[in-house]
């Protein structure tokens, strides 16, 4: 049994957990009083009425107003911090030199690459490791998926969507990342560098994948606000798929994430609700043609497990039987390549 307090009781925190229409758990909180390994000791906030509302919820805790005096009074195994953006490294420093058995970051892990590092700094002076919550990389559909990359023959090309209505990017929002190139954007850049992983999954989990050459095939600002970005595009390769394609788009009136991975034999769809393989078949349309048809015997589940299977990772990084399946280099390494391309596009800018 490992014990574990929280930093930060809103939404991925704690009330997201209420969400009907999401996969359950879909918070720290219920994520965490779901584990069996784990006994959840106390929470804080400094919104009272949150914290209020999560003290209600788990009674067996204590709660606190503020870090500094939760983190002086009580010790526990793990740590975990689901505050917004701008209170990160703050946090993530707090909790590091409390110097528990693990700290759990929600993604991103900072604003930006510089507090990133200080953070990477502070957790291997005092020896504590930090997990960042990509949770796509625990889902059973996104494992399933990478592990059917090796059915797909070369890598052809590998194209990455991400639409909402929210802001692609402002520098006006650099101090609080209110800015979906972050905010969501971290889950896209970080899905692609999971694929693009090698094979078998977690085999070699210290083999961190850093996409490159970086170059913006289109951009499109605010009619409103000429400083706003609201599409972007960019282009990076890699040593196993030359083409590879991201596009992020802050103008959409749905919200929508999708990765599509063609390769020489067949191809992987996938993206928040659908899944699906495609093998190379003789054509039923064309003689002497091969086409891509649905292959029937990869069944995807309709529970993926993406926030219960991070903390039975954490667990199982605790108990010595697994590594850390998302390590903080995967989330520096997704920063590095954020900060890429907002740099590739300042660069047409000047």
């Amino acid at each position: 049994m490992y014990t574990a307090c929280l930093i930060g009781t809103g939404r991925i925190g704690f009330s997201l957990g209420f969400d009907k229409k999401r996969e359950q758990p879909a918070s720290h909180t219920m994520a965490l009083l779901k584990e069996k390994r784990i006994r959840l000791v106390a929470g804080c906030d400094t919104d009272k009425e949150k914290l209020e509302a999560w003290g209600r919820y788990v009674p067996s805790a204590r709660t606190f107003s503020d870090a500094d005096t939760m983190l002086s009074e009580i010790k526990t195994d793990v740590i975990v911090i689901a505050v917004n953006e701008d209170a990160h490294l703050e946090a993530a420093i707090k909790a590091i030199n409390a110097k528990p058995k693990l700290v759990i970051l929600e993604k991103p892990v900072a604003l930006n690459s510089a507090d990133g590092n200080r953070i990477k700094e502070e957790a291997l002076k005092c020896g504590v490791p930090v997990m960042i919550n990509h949770e796509r990389r625990f889902a059973r559909d996104y494992r399933i998926a990478k592990n059917y990359i090796q059915k797909i023959g070369k890598l052809q090309s590998i194209k990455a969507t991400l639409f909402s209505g929210m802001r692609v990017y402002s520098a006006k929002n650099e101090d609080d990342g209110g800015y979906s190139l972050l905010h969501d954007g971290t889950h896209l850049v970080d899905i692609v560098q999971f694929f693009l992983e090698p094979l078998p999954i977690f085999a070699k989990p210290e083999e961190h994948c850093i996409l490159q050459n970086p170059v913006i095939t289109g951009v499109h600002y605010d009619e409103k606000e000429p400083d706003v970005i609201r599409n972007l595009s960019a282009h990076f390769s890699h040593p196993e798929c030359s083409d590879i394609t991201m596009e992020f788009s802050g103008r959409s009136r749905y919200f929508g994430f999708e990765v599509e991975i063609t390769g020489t034999e067949g191809r992987i769809k996938i993206g928040n609700g659908f899944a699906e393989c495609q093998k190379r078949e003789e054509s039923k349309l064309y003689t002497g043609f091969y086409s891509l048809t649905k292959d029937k015997s990869v069944k995807f589940p309709k529970k993926t497990g993406y926030f219960a299977n991070m903390v039975s990772g954490a667990c199982d990084f605790l108990d010595g039987t697994a590594p850390l399946y998302s390590s903080l280099e995967n989330g520096l390494n997704v920063l590095h390549t954020l900060e890429e391309i907002k740099n590739a596009v300042l660069s047409l800018e000047n």
